[in-house]
């Protein structure tokens, strides 16, 4: 009966709305389309007259969605009220995190000769002779047959993935991953797949996802290599300026071990992967589609966003002089990372580091954080619960690189989905069931998150924070709930020292009462300023401004009223524009991203 019931059953459906300025594109989409095949129902995404299937990413991307479109997410069969309400929530999220790529400011240049404007990726300063980006195919006998080269290529794309989980190129990896299932996986021959990537890459072509054809090319051109077509690059052995139409993203991990000097990319966006992966290179790349000639010497400067053509001697002089101010401004910063940072008053102040996982805790070890200001546990919560021991020896592995460490308890529900925390459809998620909140609905799992926690500090004095408190109820039912924790396993946890993030409003009226509970704070401007503002981060028209002038009352009267330890740890206390202005309300302790640790080191430094 249950079978007939599903079977001819009306299906369930809602509107979701694209609000982010990137569109939906192939990384949120193909995280989305995991998480719909996770759900045993049919699940189709429509808008106009056109209907696909909304666990294939291509057919997803074919709808184009931009920034305001708005699409109808239709689910039939078992379980589709819970498919529904996970995408939704997944969906929210995705919106909500992914953020508009910008512009770079470009400076001002000295050259006296005509330049030619180009929108920077990367900064940097090169001079270098032009070489054009040159493909030869080359077909050698593979004795793998084409489902074969798939599953290969799938498996080079998961264990990329997990290599860089926590950066933005995991992200990058995993969307092909998604891209190639769907169509490899229902192609019977190299043929069919070819003209399956032509013909759903072609559908781009115009849109706001145009750069994202790239992508379609670097799966063909990956699972061709297990087949015999390797496509054969050669580079100069001197220093050199790429120019290139088609440079693949999968192109950067090569590009990486030649001499390269600078990228001019001549059709993409600055959003398109193999931007994003040249900037995670830290290769000086620009976007021009200048006209330029074989092994002519330019100069690229991609700090002022220009690019110089038979530059006169003068002008070459002054660009080794931009390029050396620059080489010895970032070599002073590297060997000073490990120092520590004292103000020109000489005020000494801590910096640490937000991290996410155990790669980025070491990544943040070299380059110089002093401990760990933030750590992110949700990179535990995938799609599958971790168990104790798998959350405990995570922890042991992260705290054995540093003394001082601080926590954050699990973040999620609302606004981020995991498909075994089954919360009701909330109309506003951003002030619904997350964070600490999660104890009203979920204590199970933050009591084995909490258990690992304190078995894997060990002695350590390691820092826990809750997020998302809003009353000092809220924080003393949850210390209560630690120490019951504690008691059930029979462990001290007498050396652990217990905080809140500051980023609910609330509780800046509250500091005096929580001064009497909490061991520490740490300020997340993020969410503080989105709350202050009451607009979210991703609104398609309405805009936070994180420097405005009530962010900073907000942590003046935080820094006035608190009795117990500051820190900050959202993106404000990496900006150089805001540095001055917190350390003159007494900030000591800042937490920024490894890749921020040395330049804001620097920054403190000449404040």
């Amino acid at each position: 009966m249950s079978f007939f019931k599903t079977l001819f059953s009306k299906p369930l459906s809602l509107t979701l709305s694209v609000t982010s300025a990137n569109g939906f594109h192939l990384r949120p989409v193909a995280q989305f389309c995991t998480l719909a095949k996770s759900f045993p129902c049919s699940l189709t995404a429509s808008l106009d007259d056109k209907t696909v299937d909304a666990k294939a990413v291509n057919a997803l991307l074919s709808l184009s969605l931009e920034q305001g479109d708005s699409f109808r997410l239709s689910a039939k069969g078992n379980k589709a009220d819970k498919a529904l309400e996970a995408l939704e929530a997944c969906f929210t999220a995705l919106m909500q995190n992914d953020k508009e790529m910008h512009s770079t400011e470009k400076t001002s240049h000295p050259y006296l000769g005509e330049t030619i404007e180009a929108a920077i990726i990367f900064r940097g300063v090169s001079l270098a002779p032009v070489h054009h980006h040159t493909l030869q195919e080359r077909q050698n006998k593979s004795e793998l047959t084409f489902k074969e080269a798939v599953d290969k290529s799938m498996e080079e794309l998961e264990s990329l993935c997990l290599k860089h989980k926590d950066r933005e190129n995991g992200a990058i990896y995993l969307a092909q991953k998604e891209l190639l299932f769907s169509l490899g996986s229902t192609s019977a021959t190299l043929s069919e797949f070819e003209r399956k990537i032509q013909m759903e890459s072609q559908k781009l072509i115009g849109t706001i996802l145009d750069s994202k054809r790239s992508d379609y090319q670097d799966i063909l051109q990956r699972t061709k290599s297990h087949l015999g077509f390797n496509t054969e690059v050669i580079f100069p052995d001197v220093p050199f300026i790429l120019v290139s139409e088609h440079l693949l993203p999968s192109d950067v991990d090569t590009l990486i071990l030649t001499k390269v000097a600078g990228v001019i990319l001549q059709e993409t966006a600055l959003n398109s992967h193999t931007a994003i992966l040249l900037r995670a290179a830290g290769i000086c790349a620009v976007i021009c589609d200048a006209v330029l000639t074989q092994n002519e010497t330019i100069i690229l400067d991609a700090n002022a966003g220009v690019i110089l053509q038979n530059p006169s001697q003068e002008d070459v002089e002054k660009a080794l002089q931009r390029q050396t101010t620059e080489h010895v401004q970032q070599q002073l910063s590297a060997n000073n990372r490990f120092q520590k940072a004292y103000t020109a008053g000489g005020k000494p102040i801590q910096v640490l580091a937000n991290v996410s996982d155990l790669a980025s805790a070491q990544s943040a070890k070299e380059q110089g954080a002093e401990g760990i200001g933030l750590l992110r546990s949700e990179f535990l919560f995938k799609s599958e619960k971790p168990s104790f021991l798998t959350q405990k020896e995570a922890y042991e592995a992260i705290f054995a690189l540093f003394d001082e460490i601080t926590v954050r308890t699990l973040d999620v529900g609302g606004d981020k989905a995991l498909p075994y925390i089954a919360l009701p459809h909330e109309a506003n998620p951003f002030l619904g069931v997350r964070g600490i909140r999660l104890l009203l609905t979920h204590p199970a799992i933050l009591e084995e998150q909490l258990h690992a926690l304190f078995v894997a500090a060990k002695n350590k004095p390691i820092k826990i924070m809750f997020p998302m408190v809003s009353s000092v109820e809220e924080f003393v039912n949850m210390k209560r709930f630690t120490q019951e924790i504690a008691k059930k396993y029979a462990l001290d946890i007498s050396h652990l020292r217990f905080g809140i993030m500051i980023e609910v409003p609330s509780v800046l009226f509250l500091l005096e009462a929580f001064n009497e509970v909490v061991d520490f704070y740490s300020i997340g401007t993020n969410d503080l300023t989105q709350y202050l503002f009451a607009i979210e981060r991703t609104h398609p028209l309405l805009k936070t401004d994180e420097l405005s002038p009530v962010v900073y009352a907000a942590i003046e009267m935080i820094m006035q009223k608190a009795s117990k330890p500051v820190s900050i740890c959202g993106e404000l206390a990496a900006n150089k524009y805001a540095l001055p202005t917190l350390l003159k309300l007494g900030i000591t302790t800042l937490s920024v991203s490894p890749s921020s640790i040395a330049q804001t080191k620097e920054e403190i430094r000449h404040a």
